[in-house]
């Protein structure tokens, strides 16, 4: 279906990519893998014929139905992108169009490539957002991409990519921000419509265990070059390279509660700590944490959303939040998971009070904050910060990410100078694992995982006492969600924090958390110490969470 002969990429005199070979098979899936920064979306992007300007050179050859698209003239691919190649994008929320409903979205694809009646279209949109297991399929056809959530929107993506059923479909982290119980069934799906119109698909992700479950042929990546290429079997039973094997072995396991998460670079140096954190320790430090006040309460929680007609008529409504109670300890992380629109997120917002609760009490420090003054809140937003789920989305394009970092600490009169903020900056990117040349940089300029650094800094500049981290290392590949994870812990060492952490990754909450608090359709299922619910999961939808979680290679 497709070849890349000795294809090579620079940009500003730069190599990308070294003479990349692999072939896509027909009726096949071939799995990409590598390090944030290893070139996977760039070779996904020059084959949909994306890169363009005066400062990338290309080389080599990249064929389609005997046809090098290197030659493709911009007209020459608009007539085969969607009907022949299509993607699905690894940021939804950048990809998608926030001043058009989702169902036009879709309806644009069969309406400049098909010549299917408008109610035809749209009950083939319908099925589409079925298929991709959209709750309430009519009202997301409806929706804005602001009003759904981040799993729904990849869904959307999913759909709209999967269209016009192309030959070719590259699957471009397509399930980073889904749950995983829709992960599985997305994946079911993925296999399922590739053996009934067998198509090929070029899968690319940072989840090896997901790649080992879907793909035929593996390609691994490494700064650019192939170092290893052989059958999703023999890479994943056999793997001949040591970058192959520390990619393996740098994932969370759940059934090891590792004291540091070993990255590929502790492999690859033969320096790796795999110690286990005693059951002692652990107790130790909860019987310590949990003796306390705790620093938040939440009490009979509600946040209500109402969707209103044009002559502002309440026409339906949806509980987000559904009488939720918990506590979170002084030095906790306290893990919180379930699916795509169970409300994770919107919880979140509310104790940040970007959304304010419909009725009931968060108090934080012993203090109710859900009537706070517009000058308290200001104060309050100091102490309690986020990082955010889409980095890309949460940093101004326009402002370097020094700036980006230095523009709060104004607002909370952190340090009086620019010269000392500057310092201060320089020193928390370091924190990070950055250089003080990023300082002048824009967030373009950076790969997804130094993208989500940054907004560590950004976050930890202003000292705060409570972070809510928001799926903050969904879009990471392994090794770098190891270092990140690895940050965080050091980092809530060294400052003290308290963590909120949200993700649909149970292997990661599990690591990470203290206590676990499970979420299903806005309402708490259960909640409980980490390694005892991930072994004794209580409830039924628990137990169908960790059973979707892909199986270890």
């Amino acid at each position: 279906m497709l070849i890349l002969k000795d294809f090579s990429v620079s940009i500003k005199n730069k190599p990308i990519l070294n003479k990349v070979n692999f072939t896509i098979k027909k009726n096949s899936i071939l799995g990409l893998v590598g390090e944030s920064g290893s070139g996977k979306s760039i070779t996904s992007l020059s084959i949909m014929g994306l890169l363009s300007g005066k400062s990338i050179d290309f080389d080599g050859s990249i064929s389609f139905q005997n046809n090098n698209l290197l030659n493709f003239s911009e007209s020459d691919f608009l007539k085969i992108r969607g009907k022949q190649i299509s993607m699905i994008f690894q940021e939804p929320m950048t990809s998608l169009n926030p001043s058009l409903t989702c169902g036009y979205q879709l309806y644009e694809v069969f309406k400049n490539h098909t010549a299917l009646s408008k109610t035809e279209i749209q009950e083939e949109i319908i099925s589409l957002f079925e298929k991709v297991k959209l709750p309430r399929p009519e009202e997301i056809y409806k929706s804005y991409p602001h009003q759904i959530s981040g799993g729904q929107k990849q869904r959307v993506m999913i759909a709209m990519a999967l269209a016009l059923k192309p030959q070719l479909l590259i699957a471009d982290e397509p399930t980073t921000a889904l749950d995983v119980t829709v992960q599985k069934e997305i994946i079911t799906l993925l296999k399922t419509l590739q053996k009934e119109t067998q198509m090929s698909i070029l899968f690319i992700s940072h989840d090896l265990n997901l790649v080992s479950e879907i793909a035929d042929d593996v390609v691994v990546l490494k700064k650019g070059k192939v170092i290893e290429y052989n059958s999703s079997e023999e890479i994943f039973t056999n793997p001949q390279q040591d970058y192959t094997k520390a990619l393996i072995n740098s994932k969370p396991n759940p059934n090891k509660r590792l004291n540091k998460l070993p990255t590929v670079e502790d492999f690859l140096k033969d320096s790796v700590d795999l110690s286990v954190e005693s059951f002692e320790d652990r107790t130790r430090y909860h019987q310590e944490i949990y003796s306390k006040p705790p620093l938040i309460e939440i009490k009979n929680l509600h946040k209500e959303f109402i969707s209103n007609s044009f002559l502002f008529k309440k026409t339906a409504s949806v509980k987000a939040v559904n009488d939720i109670s918990f506590s979170i300890y002084e030095g906790e992380t306290l893990g919180l998971v379930g699916e795509s629109g169970c409300g994770k997120t919107t919880l979140g917002r509310t104790i940040l009070q970007l959304e304010k609760a419909t009725s009931g009490h968060i108090f934080y420090k012993g203090k109710d904050i859900t009537a706070l003054k517009k000058k308290d809140l200001k104060n309050l937003r100091k102490e309690i910060q986020i990082i955010f789920q889409d980095p890309f989305s949460s940093l101004n394009p326009r402002i370097p990410v020094g700036e980006a970092i230095i523009e709060p600490m104004k607002v909370h009169n952190i340090l009086t100078s620019y010269k000392e903020r500057k310092n201060y900056v320089v020193e928390i990117l370091r924190k990070v694992g950055l250089e003080e040349e990023h300082f002048n940089r824009f967030p373009h300029e950076f790969s997804g995982g130094q993208r989500q650094r940054i907004g560590i800094a950004r976050t930890i500049a202003l000292q705060p006492k409570f972070i809510i981290c928001d799926e903050s290392v969904s879009a990471l590949d392994v090794s770098v969600q190891a270092q990140v994870l690895n940050l965080l812990n050091d980092l809530k060492k060294d400052f003290g924090f308290t963590y909120l952490f949200i993700s649909h990754d149970l292997s990661v909450v599990k690591y990470m958390s203290d206590n676990v608090v499970v979420m299903n359709k806005g309402e708490i299922e259960e909640i409980d110490e980490a390694d005892e619910l991930y072994k004794n999961p209580k409830t039924e939808y628990t137990k169908t969470l960790i059973d979707a979680v892909p199986k270890e290679v």
